[in-house]
């Protein structure tokens, strides 16, 4: 049984020797608050006196109270004594203190299974000031990390339910076979239609699986492993920079996506018009509504609800940048 069921065990026990002692000592002629009290100071062997005069069977009935409230009020007290020295209930109350934290939760990303992938998701996207909550089976792999976390079955919809699934922006599913990835897709989508879910493929005849399970992005860390490799043997140049703009915490320059507002004032208008570089930020691709992504794009495109602009700069400029598209 678990630390807390033996806690409750207990305190049922001793809860139901008082209501027993009360009762009798009611049926023998006591008042509710005197028959109370007679029943506490007699199991818990503080003995000041008796409320009233016992008969033949109320000191009979005192006498099996004794026998079988003491023993109940050492159980109890050792039981607590034995939580708190092992510090389980300072564990229930740190775990109910994380709920309530993470039921507070707006907008943060949710990280299911805690390895070499999951680490390095949570790592930059702390380092863009997001909220993140880890989800994983195992205790040991949760000791000590920064993030809210929940203990449990992935798989199961409750544990999802637990990390904030219902307010969460995201989910990234890195877990160790495709199988429960797949499955953590299926019921995240389930469970939050418009959620946006990336999922891990270690096999690349998993990644069409995983689109059809409802993920909108599917990576495959050894494949894209590899093609960096290539791409710094062939362009180390252009590859290095891609990577410090996208993940070097430490430089000023990030590349970031905008989404253009149906509300936007500048809907209808074309780019040269809206002038995003007056932010500062340079402007190095669109994708439009059907998808399609158009490089450099000439100034006379228009703008539309919806549109994405992928656009290079500082973090003063960017936060400029997508004030002026959506005001």
């Amino acid at each position: 049984m678990s630390p807390l069921g033996r806690i409750g065990r207990a305190l049922l026990a001793f809860a139901l020797v008082v209501v027993i002692g009360t009762a009798g000592y009611i049926v023998l002629g006591f008042g509710l608050l005197d028959a109370l009290y007679q029943t506490v100071t007699t199991i818990t062997t503080v003995g000041f006196r008796e409320v009233h005069p016992l008969s033949r069977v109320g000191e009979i009935f005192t006498i099996t109270l004794i026998l079988a409230g003491v023993g109940t009020a050492l159980y109890m007290f050792g039981v607590l004594l034995e939580a708190l020295i092992e510090g389980h209930l300072r564990h229930h109350m740190e775990r109910r203190r994380m709920d309530r934290r993470i039921s507070r939760m707006t907008g943060h990303i949710i990280i299911c299974g805690w390895g070499r992938v999951g680490t390095a998701s949570a790592q930059y996207l702390t380092s863009l000031g997001r909220e993140i909550v880890v989800i994983d089976r195992e205790p040991d792999r949760l000791r000590d990390i920064q993030h809210p976390t929940v203990i449990g079955d992935v798989t199961d919809d409750r544990t999802l339910e637990a990390a904030g699934i219902a307010h969460a922006h995201a989910l990234i599913s890195a877990l160790d076979t495709d199988a429960d990835n797949v499955y953590v897709t299926l019921s995240s989508r389930a469970l939050r239609p418009d959620l946006i879910i990336i999922a891990r493929a270690r096999n690349e005849g998993s990644m069409s699986k995983l689109v059809r399970a409802g993920a909108n992005r599917v990576v495959n860390p050894q494949l894209i492993g590899g093609r960096r490799m290539g791409s710094f043997a062939l362009q180390p140049h252009v590859a290095e920079f891609f990577d410090v703009v996208m993940h070097d915490e430490t430089l000023d320059y990030r590349m970031e996506e905008i989404t253009v507002g149906s509300t936007s004032p500048w809907v209808g208008y074309p780019l040269e018009q809206m002038g995003i570089h007056a932010s500062g930020a340079l402007l190095l691709a669109i994708r439009t509504v059907s998808g399609q992504f158009v490089a450099n794009p000439a100034p006379t495109i228009q703008l539309e609800p919806a549109m994405i602009l992928i656009a290079l700069g500082t973090p003063d400029e960017l936060d400029a940048a997508r004030h002026h598209v959506n005001p």
